[in-house]
């Protein structure tokens, strides 16, 4: 098939309905949503909505806009995921800047945020507020979330991914909370200065060998998936290091630990093996799985 480029410069300009129905066709190989992908496309290229975009079917492109809806229809094409196109995803009703170098968001670590905010309106928040921390920040969306809808709230995004934190630093910004989250590279929790309320993680678990059979390892971060053998190692080193150092986590503060659903009773072995070894650590530890609204277990919930 001609590229659509190409088809500008021979017939003149192509409407909405034409461009759509052309990339979608284009599409149906590659994606399971290829009608979808081309709307959300064509109305971030334009600046309106999919409902725009769905209302004026007849609107001609120009050339300049024709050329540029081919270009990104191209790296649709060729498998490139849709936010990867755009520069930017939602999360959590928020929009946020990715590129490869961070995972794309994805709903179920919605989840993870919703059970962070619904334990904080629990609780009164100390004179000092609270103290977060995003270990595995990732473009931030985590951290993000919480500080905009917890003003209490102040954050320490971690990542060990340097190129990952200039994005998440992009973010703090775009959201205007770079008073309250403060982005800072580490491997898991950083040296803290003060013990944090709140701990909360999105770490790699997909084990190393499925990894291999999944189209998202040729374009995401691996270092941001693989969680080794059992898909637990990055789990694992963190659990470590909070019993190692139980002043990292208050008294009856909160760690939230996001797991593939599948890792549920692994998982909760894992951490109450690890605090049991700890002895006093964290005498009063409470330590439960928390299903997701499909049934599936999809964090790891651990109040010392």
């Amino acid at each position: 098939m001609p590229a659509l480029a190409g088809e500008l410069t021979l017939a003149g300009k192509l409407t909405l309905a034409q461009v759509l129905s052309g990339l979608a066709s284009r599409l149906s190989g590659v994606s399971e949503t290829p009608a979808l992908d081309a709307q959300v496309l064509a109305a971030d290229l334009l600046g309106v909505s999919r409902a725009w975009i769905l209302a004026h079917p007849e609107v001609e492109l120009s050339a300049e806009q024709g050329q540029a809806f081919e270009a990104s229809g191209l790296r649709l094409e060729l498998g490139e995921p849709l936010p990867y196109v755009l520069g930017h995803w939602e999360f959590y009703g928020l929009q946020f800047d990715v590129n490869p170098a961070v995972l794309i968001p994805r709903p179920e670590s919605e989840f993870l945020v919703e059970a962070a905010l619904a334990w904080l309106r629990e609780r009164r928040p100390p004179s000092a507020g609270w103290l977060a921390a995003d270990v595995g920040c990732g473009s931030g969306c985590i951290a993000v979330a919480l500080a905009k809808h917890a003003p209490d709230l102040r954050v320490i995004a971690s990542d060990v991914s340097f190129p990952a934190l200039e994005v998440a630093a992009q973010n703090v910004t775009r959201h205007g909370l770079a008073g309250r989250v403060a982005c800072v590279q580490a491997d898991l929790l950083p040296p803290l200065a003060a013990s944090v309320d709140l701990v909360c993680a999105n770490l790699p678990y997909i084990p190393t060998e499925t990894l291999g059979g999944l189209g998202l390892s040729r374009w995401e971060p691996i270092l941001a998936l693989d969680g080794g053998a059992d898909g637990l190692d990055r789990i694992r080193c963190l659990l470590e290091q909070l019993t190692a150092h139980p002043s990292l986590l208050v008294a009856r503060g909160l760690a939230l630990l996001e797991i593939e659903a599948s890792q549920g009773e692994c998982a909760l072995k894992l951490a109450e093996r690890a605090l049991g070894l700890a002895g006093q650590a964290f005498p009063q530890a409470e330590i439960r799985l928390l299903k997701d609204l499909a049934g599936r277990d999809r964090c790891l919930r651990i109040q010392t």
